[in-house]
């Protein structure tokens, strides 16, 4: 699987689209949002010499709400402060990358209205802002060398590159790591995180001028245990209708064995490990936080609670909204519907009994 060319979020503003189902990500961000403001303001206090355009990259931008909403509250945050310290708001540098079949289109057609609301609301002084889409992994070099003053990432690092190697005969009944995965697997995915987020590390450090800040939010586990339900649970589910659905006979075993999901779910402390082992970064800050499942429900998009108060369809219709584009290249589009269905179903289920959520860790750091 070439992740880089299968893997994107859906778009439009369908049911089934990303922008209609990134609740849970709008609140991590949300949640986040006082350490992003931090570190800029902290950018902007330290910087004896303040730039005349700041640049700031926000990376795995997906489309929808979200994607310019990091982007506007840093750039208050330093008109706020410019206005406090009687200095001239800087002009700003966006650019907002994603893989190559991320949905750039809509977010294009938004600009003019966020521009024109961004300058109603920040008034006389604001600087001019340039919005430019840069599609690209993150896994290489997307900018010049020097080039950027604050890079954001919420909710992407979690995905890998490309699906560990070895797997297909060795991960059975699972599409993740699962509680039965065998030791290779585990160190698999393990080890394809470490080269993946040293690569990351690397690459930023060359494009942010020394002193620039760096915020990351990563789906990840509270557990240094891999195959903790806090990491993988979700996935557990999923590989879970995947094998009814064997069993039936709508999906072939072969099929199942061979595809597992390009994803890994760190801990704080391998995070931690990872920045300090590559010292292009000194860590400033580094925080946990838990976003429940029922959070997917999106109220803006089904405002009345009784048009669907089913949970298990609020968690499908929003992991349908991020993996559909991997299932169906691998399974075919025909069996989505039917996946999702069962997924549901499981997960409806699984709610009613237990405690379910999503685990986040960010860091906050700067550029050595």
């Amino acid at each position: 699987m070439e992740v880089c060319q299968v893997l994107h979020m859906n778009g439009g503003i369908g049911e089934a689209s990303y922008a209609s189902n990134s609740s849970v990500q709008k609140k991590v961000i949300t949640m986040t949002k006082p350490i992003r403001e931090q570190a800029i303001v902290d950018l902007y206090n330290s910087s004896s010499n303040n730039p005349t355009t700041l640049c700031i990259a926000d990376l795995g931008c997906s489309s929808g709400p979200n994607t310019l909403l990091v982007v506007s509250h840093l750039m208050e945050m330093v008109h706020i402060t410019c206005k406090k310290l009687a200095h001239q708001t800087p002009e700003f540098q966006v650019y907002l990358n994603d893989l190559p079949g991320n949905d750039f289109n809509t977010i294009f057609k938004s600009l003019p209205g966020f521009l024109k609301e961004m300058k109603k609301q920040m008034g006389l002084g604001f600087g001019p802002c340039f919005v430019t889409g840069v599609p690209g992994s993150f896994y290489d070099r997307l900018f010049p060398a020097n080039s950027l003053h604050f890079v954001h990432s919420s909710y992407s690092l979690m995905w890998l590159s490309q699906v560990p190697a070895g797997l297909e005969s060795s991960n059975k009944e699972n599409i993740y790591i699962g509680s039965n995965s065998p030791p290779s697997v585990l160190k698999a995915y393990h080890e394809q995180f470490q080269r993946d987020f040293t690569l990351f590390l690397k690459c930023r450090s060359e494009e942010l001028v020394t002193g620039g800040r760096m915020v990351l939010t990563i789906l990840g586990r509270k557990s240094d245990d891999p195959t903790s339900k806090d990491g993988c649970y979700i996935w557990d589910l999923m590989a879970m209708a995947l094998n009814e659905m064997v069993a039936e006979g709508l999906i072939e075993e072969e099929k199942m064995d061979s595809f597992n999901i390009p994803q890994y779910t760190p801990s704080p402390a391998e995070v931690k490990s990872e920045v300090q082992k590559e010292g292009y970064f000194s860590i400033d800050g580094l925080e946990v936080s838990t976003v429940p499942w029922s959070a997917c429900r999106n109220y803006e998009y089904y405002p009345s609670d009784g048009y669907f108060t089913d949970g298990g369809y609020d968690v499908a219709i929003c992991m349908r909204s991020v993996a559909e584009s991997l299932l169906s290249s691998h399974f075919g589009c025909d069996i989505i519907d039917k996946v999702f269905q069962r997924y549901k179903e499981i997960v409806a289920d699984r709610m009613a009994k237990e405690k379910t959520e999503f685990f986040n860790v960010t860091i906050s750091m700067t550029r050595n």
